[in-house]
């Protein structure tokens, strides 16, 4: 389940409740935030690999969008109906609004 939150008109941040809570210390994760990445934070990824949901590619951006952070280990853990659902939101993300739009037509 995904609950949309828009912040003002530059940012977007989005919350993921997990299917599967993620065990990390004492602590459990139920909910994460995902925000927009900016330009830089996909510094040495391809848009190509981030659109095939590339596992290294998402192992190298999600720490720097997600709240709390995630680690590569935590990412290792992710339930893969999770790790799919992360993945689908970057995609998300990535996509111009023209393109979202031509994808939902309203009638």
């Amino acid at each position: 389940m995904t609950v949309k939150n828009h912040l003002g008109n530059s940012a977007t941040l989005r919350c993921i409740v997990l299917d599967t809570p993620l065990k990390v210390g004492d602590l459990t994760i139920e909910t994460l935030q995902v925000r927009k990445p900016a330009s830089g934070e996909l510094r040495g990824l391809t848009m190509m690999a981030l659109s095939q949901l590339d596992y290294t590619a998402l192992e190298t951006l999600l720490p720097r969008i997600t709240t709390p952070q995630l680690t590569k280990h935590d990412i290792a853990q992710l339930d893969p109906a999770d790790f799919m659902q992360l993945g689908g939101e970057v995609m998300d993300f990535l996509l111009p609004k023209s393109a979202k739009e031509a994808a939902s037509p309203t009638t």
